[in-house]
């Protein structure tokens, strides 16, 4: 690495010729801040509140917590304020922060590569039980995400996860947040490398690294060695994709520039190959164009994915392999397409003779109690090891075969399927308003209705016991993807169904809740033949209420007119005219 890529964040630089109109770029404006979150990061970087938490809020309580820390650094170690009950949907965009949170807090814990043993998630569902009124939430980004923490227990939750190695740090706040890993890495039979070392050594030297700690915006990093591409690399900021190269043999894929949020972008890729000994490397030159180069005037435009278009994937090379890295990167072959989806729900064998269970929770709702009994079930099958994944599923890692019946078993008297209905399987949502200060519409009990709706609509049987022909023409599970605001945390762009939530006309001169539809959107691990963002039809809204009639109809009239039994619904979906999709 060179001596660029390990300069502390805040360093004098000798700014090249600046541009009409700066953008904040340290590496061409120089680093005088031109908004104020630029100044207080500048001032005080997010990683020094926690002493404060420690020494001074958790005495003092919620009322001692300096302004500018609770609502910015208060993020580098995953604290956001949740928000207050009873504040409906039609005034989040009119109250400020202060009159819309409560005084509690979501806290989320970081699981880099979604990995964890059964002594980790029983502290994790014990702190959820004595600490955070038993919530529990598996997201799409590996986490866990608590509710309900109170200041005054803050330095006590920490203690206990560091006990068994698991942290908040930089869960949240312009920094790298938590590395995505393939949930089945060293242990998939058909895995092409193990991406575990590579997203050690990053989380290990660089996480909590002040180099890193002050990025224009947030930061998303995912890597995986499978050949599902398991972990949505189309929409992070710095992706490493398992490949073979012919003559040097297993390593990465190198992608760049992806995210969502109301400007999708997926990412680019570079055509580089990275050797596996090189992943942290290149890791650490990605992020410190982003560092020094990254927009950091507006925050809108401050994410990776604009200097990423801007400059485009030769440019953006180019300056990675001439002003970051010791040598150039070797040119490297395209992943091939994924054949099987990448969210590992089932029964699989591992590559030494045990078996791997992939389960859903219905849309990552858990509990504290349900993660305890989790804990207690995969301990009394012979196993010590689980892991999250980004589609807000659990898969239980080393049992042995004549455990597996029972341990599905087990898991379904959990609420944890590892044979679910198609709709269970393929629904994901975020937070929503129960939590969330940004939403809009619920979004966690209005995908639990959906899906047991669904599921009657849909049966696996008919009623005489013959498989239901209906769900058999699916060529795969339909993703319905539900997100409470115009962001994107639910990655409704990437899915057969998205929906985003707003306010619709209730016909009497009010409002109710509902939703904007995006269709036919999908990823490399939804085995989609290519990765796209849905499509949007005009004047296409749906209540919260009529939301199962119109997925039951629009999934219908996809099985009714599709061109062949070949033809998926992101492909129906694109082609179709607008009537159809009413």
């Amino acid at each position: 690495m060179t001596e660029t890529a390990t300069r502390p964040r805040t360093e004098a630089r000798t700014p090249k010729p600046r541009a009409a109109k700066p953008n904040g770029q340290w590496k061409v404006d120089g680093t005088a801040p031109l908004n104020s979150n630029e100044v207080w990061k500048q001032e005080d970087g997010g990683l020094s509140v926690r002493e404060r938490i420690e020494t001074v809020y958790a005495a003092g309580g919620f009322d001692s917590i300096d302004p500018t820390d609770l609502h910015g650094r208060f993020r580098w170690w995953g604290l956001y304020t949740q928000r207050k009950p009873g504040i409906d949907g039609g005034k989040t965009a009119t109250l400020e922060p202060h009159e819309l949170e409560d005084r509690y807090f979501m806290m989320r814990v970081r699981i880099d590569g979604g990995a964890l043993t059964t002594e980790q998630l029983r502290v994790i569902g014990g702190i959820s039980r004595d600490f955070a009124r038993g919530t529990a939430d598996i997201t799409d980004r590996q986490n866990i995400q608590l509710h309900w923490v109170e200041i005054e227990n803050v330095p006590e939750i920490w203690r206990r996860l560091e006990s068994v190695g698991l942290r908040t740090t930089e869960a949240c706040g312009d920094v790298p947040r938590v590395i995505l890993g393939s949930p089945v890495a060293g242990i998939a039979a058909d895995e092409i490398l193990d991406p575990t070392p590579a997203i050690r050594e990053i989380a290990d030297r660089y996480i909590g690294d002040e180099s890193f700690a002050n990025l224009p915006r947030k930061y998303k990093t995912a890597i995986t060695g499978h050949p599902s591409q398991d972990v949505v690399h189309e929409i992070n900021d710095f992706a490493l994709i398992g490949v073979v190269h012919p003559e040097l043999g297993p390593g990465y894929d190198l992608w760049v520039g992806g995210g969502l949020s109301t400007s999708a972008h997926l990412s680019v890729r570079l055509g580089a190959f990275v050797e596996p000994s090189r992943a942290a490397e290149v890791w650490v030159g990605v992020t410190s164009i982003f560092r020094d180069y990254g927009y950091r005037r507006l925050r809108n435009r401050a994410r990776l994915k604009y200097l990423v278009a801007d400059w485009g994937a030769e440019k953006f090379r180019h300056v990675l392999e001439t002003e970051y890295l010791e040598t150039p990167l070797p040119d490297g072959p395209a992943a091939e397409k994924p054949t099987t989806p990448g969210d590992h729900v089932g029964v699989h064998r591992q590559k030494d003779g045990r078996f791997y269970i992939g389960a859903t929770p219905t849309v990552g709702r858990v509990s504290g109690e349900t993660l305890l009994k989790l804990a207690d079930l995969i301990e009394a099958h012979g196993s010590a090891r689980l892991r999250t994944t980004p589609h807000q599923k659990i898969v239980v890692l080393d049992v042995e075969q004549d455990r597996v019946d029972s341990l599905v078993a087990g898991l379904e008297e959990l609420g944890l399927y590892a044979n679910p209905s198609p709709w269970r399987r393929s629904t994901i949502a975020c937070t929503g308003i129960e939590f969330c200060k940004l939403a809009i519409v619920d979004t966690k009990d209005t995908a639990t209705a959906a899906i047991a709706e669904l599921e009657k609509r849909f049966p696996a049987e008919t009623s005489e016991g013959a498989a239901n022909d209906d769900v058999n023409r699916l060529l795969r599970p339909l993703s319905l993807h539900i997100n409470g605001c115009p962001n994107s945390c639910a990655r409704i762009q990437t899915a057969d169904i998205g929906l985003k939530g707003q306010l619709l006309p209730d016909g009497d001169g009010g409002q109710t809740p509902g939703f904007q539809v995006h269709l036919g959107g999908g990823l490399a691990s939804d085995s989609r033949e290519e990765a796209g963002t849905g499509r949007t039809v005009r004047g296409l809204k749906v209540t919260v209420e009529d939301l199962p009639d119109y997925v039951e109809r629009v999934t219908r009239r996809y099985l009714a007119d599709r061109t062949g039994e070949e033809q998926t619904f992101a492909e129906w979906a694109h082609a179709a005219d607008e009537e159809a999709l009413q």
